[in-house]
């Protein structure tokens, strides 16, 4: 399968605590951390559910 590459850009201080949920089971929690995921429609839901906190590229 396809691979990305998700970075998280913002904080999510002050943010619906669903969505710092959505980062730290991703396994990003700290401004610039950078992790690979496959490409799949679960791992696509949850970033479109915090696309304003993360930068997704594909690998």
């Amino acid at each position: 399968m396809p691979k990305i590459r998700i970075k998280q850009l913002k904080s999510p201080i002050g943010r619906n605590i669903k969505q710092r949920h959505i980062l730290i089971s991703l396994g990003l929690n700290k401004i610039n951390r950078e992790k690979i995921h496959e490409d799949c429609p679960s791992i696509n839901g949850m970033i479109d559910k915090i696309k304003h906190l993360v930068k997704v590229e594909k690998v």
